[in-house]
């Protein structure tokens, strides 16, 4: 039946083809259509990366339409009679508006160094009738003093004591030696102030050693970065390490825990190059405790066992990203989803679109969905935990089950 003719139907004549023709112009139409989805797929992921590169990252929401800017009605549309007008200042030979306000202020609990500035004796008497001028009144100018950081030397001096009565009549004398402290690092000239600012500049502030190297030696301290190295390691093993253990297993006897991991290069890494990826784990408790714990774990690699490793005995919900690696863990810890992450999915795909398909877009109603649970949760925050829970049972709860039914009658294409 090879080569039998097919009849194809236009909408000006009809053709008869071949049955090899026929086949050839379906898989051409196929092969059309499958090339114009992954130009179109294309297009879309070029429309997210300008806005990721060139648009705004904030994912705020307005709930009557899309995010777009009101270009030629924005005086209609904040104009308010109601909020009065600025206080005018006269100022001769025309009117200027008051200065704004600014919300720099100097704290009132610093220590306050007075400067008092009199007049020379000299000057001090009336051009008029040459008598002595007496003070009036005064002005007052308050400025901001920084005094950047000083170093001093602590030297501890510890006395050792003898009886002499004892030594004059020939008996065993007693030697008493004052009790001296520990220093912070056995051996070592640093100081528990020397050591929290060396930490702190680097770890709060950014500084790294080499640069806090070259700021001491202009004071005139000579510190290397190799001691400061030294200094940093052996100050954060014997004090801050017991202080991270205990924090781990009090963050593990929670209930609720939140996880994330990020990217980070670490220089010099023993079988690894300076290029290639290692990661930064961070785990926190939830934002309904009195103590909030968050700690930062340090691993080459984003493994599974990672995770399950680091929270090992711990039972309880833990609310992370869709990541894999963490639906690998026990048994005893029920993996949440992250809502900010499922939103952004859908605003990814809004922006993805052109303009003038975002409107009834399926990104714009699952986002519009999202969007009605955030609303709920910022009425919610001051809410007691009881309260929320029943209010989340009352209202979220059909939100989230129409939410569901709506993404089950979605048939989404697979992605490229």
């Amino acid at each position: 039946m090879k080569n039998v003719p097919e009849t194809v139907k236009d909408s000006a004549e009809i053709v008869t083809i071949s049955r090899t023709e026929y086949n050839e112009y379906l898989a051409l139409k196929t092969q059309n259509a499958e090339l114009s989805r992954q130009v179109e797929w294309f297009l879309e992921q070029l429309r997210l990366a300008r806005q990721k590169r060139f648009g705004s990252s904030s994912e705020q929401s307005q709930y009557d339409g899309w995010e777009q800017p009101n270009l030629f009605n924005e005086a209609e549309l904040f104009a308010d009679e109601a909020v009065p007008e600025p206080e005018l200042t006269d100022v001769k030979p025309h009117v200027r508006k008051k200065r704004r306000e600014t919300k720099d202020s100097l704290p009132e609990n610093l220590p306050v160094e007075t400067t008092e500035h009199f007049l020379p004796d000299q000057e001090r008497t009336c051009p008029v009738c040459n008598d002595e001028l007496q003070i009036i009144g005064k002005t007052v100018q308050r400025r901001l003093k920084i005094i950047p950081a000083s170093a001093v030397i602590l030297e501890d001096i510890y006395y050792t004591y003898a009886c002499r009565t004892c030594e004059k009549t020939g008996t065993e004398v007693p030697v008493l030696r004052t009790p001296q402290r520990n220093n912070v690092i056995k051996g070592s000239f640093a100081s528990p102030e020397a050591v929290a600012h060396i930490i702190t500049q680097k770890f709060v502030m950014g500084a790294p050693l080499y640069r806090q190297e070259k700021s001491f030696q202009r004071q005139g301290i000579t510190l290397s970065r190799q001691t400061l190295s030294n200094w940093v390691l052996k100050s954060t093993a014997d004090w801050l390490e017991p202080i991270y253990h205990e924090l781990h297993r009090r963050l593990c006897a929670r209930q609720v825990l939140h996880g994330d991991e990020t990217t980070l290069q670490v220089l010099r890494e023993p079988g690894k190059s300076a290029q290639s990826k290692s990661y930064m784990w961070l785990y926190r408790t939830s934002g309904d405790t009195g103590q909030p714990i968050i700690l930062y774990e340090y691993q080459p690699d984003r493994k599974a066992r990672r995770p399950a490793e680091f929270l090992k005995g711990f039972s309880g919900y833990l609310h992370t990203d869709g990541y894999s690696g963490y639906h690998n863990l026990p048994g005893s810890i029920t993996v949440v989803g992250c809502w900010a992450h499922a939103r952004r999915k859908f605003n990814e795909a809004l922006k993805a679109l052109p303009e003038k398909d975002r409107g009834g877009s399926l990104a714009l109603r699952g986002k519009r969905y999202c969007d009605a649970l955030f609303d709920l949760e910022k009425q919610l925050a001051a809410c007691p935990t009881e309260r929320r829970y029943e209010k989340r049972q009352e209202l979220a709860k059909p939100m989230l089950e129409a939410f569901s039914a709506w993404l089950r009658a979605q048939n989404v294409p697979a992605a490229l």
